[in-house]
């Protein structure tokens, strides 16, 4: 399973919606699963279930698909044209849920594994799942490096994509090296941020960000109604600076 492989699996990928395709070894995220139990216990997840419920089952491929050994991770762009200006009855979505952007991620990914599977390998789509945690699977792949925002970038094309991957036993060459980090000094999104949940680079406090805060159970807390402002449903604020 060479390089050739992988080559035939970005074309698949991109012929079927995907705007890029890196590969990563199945082994555990053992750090992540690490930080995610510090996070959790420090109250950062703010309730929040997606990857936080099973953090030994979400860093852990190979719970996904016994024999795992390898990762095809994709990635599709969502950033399309700006909406309308909003009038009086109306409010501000994020970009992410305008569209099934994961239903066309999914495809994409399904894609790539019927071309695995016709190979005889066994294969897993795992696409808006709590069972892996996505950014660092595209991360470990060569995707993009994580911003301050805890966002993952890709070079030249920030951080407007939904991620997936593709959990398989085919023994794929990863990625040489992860992307280097490409914020620099900047902290555009630190700063912008409403509510100042990015609490230091890299870590947001679910229990300041709006994003969150609009799907949590309960009501929405008082001390953040004002910067919730005409925001319907999400906050895209930390991506659009």
């Amino acid at each position: 399973m060479g390089p050739a492989l992988v080559d035939e699996l970005r074309a698949v990928g991109r012929a079927a919606g995907l705007d890029a395709l890196g590969v990563a070894a199945a082994t555990p995220f053992e750090g992540t699963r690490v930080e995610l139990e510090r996070r959790k216990a420090a109250g950062l997840h703010g309730g929040m279930h997606f990857t936080y419920g099973r953090p030994e089952r979400s860093t852990s491929p190979a719970a996904a698909l016994p024999g795992a050994r390898s990762l095809v991770v994709g990635a599709r762009g969502y950033r399309r044209a700006d909406p309308p200006a909003p009038g009086a009855a109306s409010g501000a979505v994020a970009r992410y849920a305008r569209a099934d952007h994961y239903g066309e991620l999914r495809a994409g990914l399904a894609a790539v594994a019927g071309r695995l599977e016709a190979d005889g390998w066994r294969t897993r789509v795992l696409c808006d799942d709590n069972a892996l945690v996505d950014r660092e699977a595209a991360h470990r792949a060569g995707l993009g490096w994580y911003g301050k925002s805890a966002n993952l970038l890709l070079e030249g094309r920030g951080s407007w994509f939904v991620l997936g991957a593709v959990v398989t036993d085919a023994p794929l060459p990863p990625a040489a090296r992860p992307v280097a980090d490409g914020c620099g000094p900047c902290t555009r999104c630190i700063d912008a941020c409403p509510t100042g949940a990015i609490v230091a680079p890299g870590v947001v406090d679910a229990r300041r960000c709006l994003a969150w805060l609009v799907q949590a159970p309960g009501s929405f807390p008082v001390e953040h109604r004002v910067a919730l402002g005409g925001r319907l449903y999400g906050c895209d604020v930390c991506q659009e600076v």
